[in-house]
């Protein structure tokens, strides 16, 4: 026999709860990109030739004050070896002075969704492009499948490890038309072990290189590209009229 029975709806107060605690978010992501060392801030990148060294005061010659510097580590594609580098922020940066808003989808919870984690090796690694790499590929570590049904269709998608939490690279249907290209951002707990995850794509962000182009990002493997259309969380940077 058919069960014909409805899903109960949410509470009006539950509806309004996750409304607010949504532009909470929101409000914390503008904070974020437009502090002294968020995205917008990002001027300048600058990767040293092996055993080249630069002070700090040689690389913030000629800047104004509101320029801060960090230093930056990675491996070379070339050699393999660590390189090392420095970033230049301003919270005065051109961007950041023409940043208006990030634009967001309307508030859909119908894409919070539920799907398992599959540990695999610790080991393992995916080949992951980046935007400013040329077509090369940096190995990064993905320690399991997030296997999760979208629109009827059960996916496999890659996240690699980022510290406690794992972050999925991923681009939809609305990519380049109607949100960010080549690709979002979603961040979720890492589980200990096989289990239940929850993919709350009402939180995907536009990545730092859209909103600098000082960031290299990764770009989305072929099992993270997605037919449906993706219409929750952030779709694209807003300038004023001078960006």
């Amino acid at each position: 026999m058919t069960d014909t029975r409805e899903t109960p709806r949410p509470a009006a107060s539950d509806t309004a709860a996750a409304l607010a605690d949504h532009e909470a978010w929101h409000r914390a992501r503008l904070a974020a990109v437009t502090s002294p060392f968020g995205s917008l801030a990002l001027i300048q990148t600058t990767w040293l030739e092996p055993g080249r060294e630069v002070s700090d005061l040689e690389a913030l010659e000629g800047q104004p004050d509101t320029v801060q510097l960090t230093r930056i580590e990675r491996i070379s594609l070339e050699t393999g070896k660590p390189e090392h580098g420095y970033r230049l922020w301003d919270s005065a940066s051109p961007k950041n002075r023409a940043f208006e808003d990030i634009e967001v989808y309307p508030y859909a919870p119908e894409w919070i969704l539920e799907g398992r984690f599959e540990r695999v090796d610790d080991d393992r690694v995916i080949p992951f492009e980046h935007i400013a790499d040329a077509g090369r590929t940096r190995e990064l570590p993905v320690p399991g499948d997030i296997v999760v049904e979208i629109e009827g269709e059960e996916v496999r998608l890659s996240a690699f490890a980022d510290g406690d939490r794992l972050q999925l690279v991923f681009a939809d249907a609305t990519t380049g038309r109607e949100s960010y290209a080549p690709s979002r951002f979603l961040f979720l707990p890492r589980p200990d072990g096989d289990g239940p995850v929850t993919l709350d794509f009402t939180r995907a962000v536009v990545p730092p290189c859209g909103f600098s182009d000082w960031m290299n990002c990764p770009l989305p493997p072929a099992g993270n590209r997605l037919a449906a259309a993706v219409r929750a969380g952030e779709r694209r940077v807003v300038y004023r009229d001078e960006a």
